[in-house]
């Protein structure tokens, strides 16, 4: 059943070292981001909670988890919209952490796979944001 298949996605996520520092010391489950960002269109502000938060002395990682089966094989095939959620994140949490090196990532249940959004498609998200104000 489904609740099963879920559980068995959580595990599997849980126990693999890959994962580690999503859920090690310095990081935070659920937790929430609002704020503005020079990134972002003017007069957008945001409010979320993501799914994992790591915060370490050089780098932050914003990480939120997907059940979408099957997963994408690249982060250019993910809907559209998770790219625009984790840049809108990096962008507010770069105002927040200056100085610090800001990763986001998702996490398909289903695999389970890690899935870095590379800071060249953040860059290219946010700017397609701007333009289309």
């Amino acid at each position: 059943d489904q609740r099963a298949e879920m559980a068995t996605a959580a595990l599997g996520v849980l126990g693999d070292a890959r994962f580690a520092p999503v859920f090690g010391p310095g990081s935070r489950a659920e937790a929430a981001i609002a704020g503005t960002a020079a990134a972002l269109p003017p007069g957008l502000a945001v409010s979320g909670r993501v799914d994992r938060l790591v915060v370490e002395q050089d780098r932050v990682l914003v990480v939120d988890f997907k059940t979408n089966r099957p997963a994408p094989d690249r982060i250019e095939d993910a809907d559209q919209a998770y790219r625009v959620q984790m840049a809108v994140y990096a962008a507010v949490l770069a105002e927040v952490f200056p100085g610090r090196r800001i990763e986001a990532a998702l996490v398909w249940t289903d695999g389970p796979k890690l899935m870095a959004v590379p800071e060249n498609i953040v860059r290219q998200t946010l700017d397609a944001l701007r333009s289309d104000g």
